[in-house]
């Protein structure tokens, strides 16, 4: 399988991401450990997780995925050296913004729960305007110089403030954000493709976009209001999409689907994965044939004339 690089680092990875954000929550120890292995045993390695994963979860406080993915590292067998793993500071509670402070407490805390000495890549989980730039990215620095991360990230980031913070660490001969974690999919198009896109591609900036599968509504699982009550999790979540626009690009991706033997989410994986601004889309599963079939998306490759309709019909009109 060819590895794609994230951004100018030296990390390199399989073209799709595991969405840990599912860890202590919808999948427990003993899932969370078989899709780990799952995953790593067919070639792939990037896990995106992030501090206050999963404190929506009544009973959870956050730090839950983290401490699994620690524990099923723990379990040793060169888990560590096959894995990339990615998390976030700035959103949970316990561990609001950017401050240097912050950042630097965080990355300890991480470090604990992950059970790791290194994080492969730090992303700043939301811009925190009250803090200057120059003093965010310089926590990162001493981090990186610590030896405690290996390259950062930014999630959540505008255009505009990425284009800053990139401009900001080249002035000051700071680590840049390598890479970036914007919301993106087939239905959800407009803001990425106008306006981070132009800028990641220019700047050289690797591309892992969560909600891939827009919170399974492109698995083709909710076609009707009345298949809202199928995932307490996702039903509220993907109503939104079940307006003509969001039926229109089912009624795509089922015939390319159909046309390779394949389903509506590996469809609509390889679609963004043939995206020349995507690096590793991030998806989530809860078993593992759910995981398998995620991954066989990696090897479906789309013809010039499916890529065509399927933006066709997700255009905007």
């Amino acid at each position: 399988m060819s590895l794609r690089p994230l951004g100018r680092s030296s990390l390199r990875v399989a073209p799709l991401a595991f969405g840990g954000n599912v860890f202590g929550w919808s999948a427990d120890e003993a899932t969370t450990f078989a899709l780990l292995d799952g995953f790593v045993d067919a070639g792939f390695a990037l896990v995106d997780t992030a501090d206050m994963y999963s404190s929506w979860v009544p009973g959870n406080r956050g730090g839950e995925s983290e401490t699994l993915i620690g524990r099923w590292l723990a379990q040793g067998g060169g888990r560590r050296e096959r894995v990339v793993i990615a998390t976030k500071v700035a959103k949970w509670s316990q561990r609001p913004g950017l401050s240097p402070a912050n950042i630097q407490a965080a990355a300890e805390d991480s470090l604990r729960r992950l059970r790791t000495e290194v994080i492969d890549l730090y992303q700043a989980h939301e811009d925190d305007p009250s803090v200057p730039l120059e003093d965010t990215l310089g926590a990162f620095a001493r981090l990186i110089e610590q030896g405690k991360v290996r390259a950062i990230g930014a999630s959540n980031y505008s255009a505009a403030r990425l284009a800053q913070a990139l401009d900001v660490a080249e002035r000051h001969g700071l680590p840049r954000f390598e890479t970036l974690q914007p919301h993106y999919n087939l239905y959800d198009r407009e803001v990425f493709e106008a306006q981070l896109e132009p800028l990641v591609r220019e700047r050289g900036i690797g591309v892992i976009n969560y909600y891939a599968l827009a919170s399974g509504f492109l698995t083709g699982k909710y076609r009707s209001r009345a298949d809202l009550g199928k995932s307490r999790a996702r039903g509220g979540a993907v109503e939104k999409y079940l307006d003509a626009r969001g039926l229109r690009i089912l009624a795509a991706l089922d015939e390319v689907a159909g046309a390779h033997g394949a389903t509506p989410a590996q469809v609509a994986l390889a679609w963004l994965i043939a995206r020349p601004s995507i690096t590793a889309p991030i998806a989530s599963a809860t078993s593992v044939a759910q995981l398998q079939e995620l991954l066989a998306a990696t090897r479906l490759s789309l013809a010039a004339d499916e890529v065509a309709a399927l933006d066709a019909a997700s255009a905007e009109v």
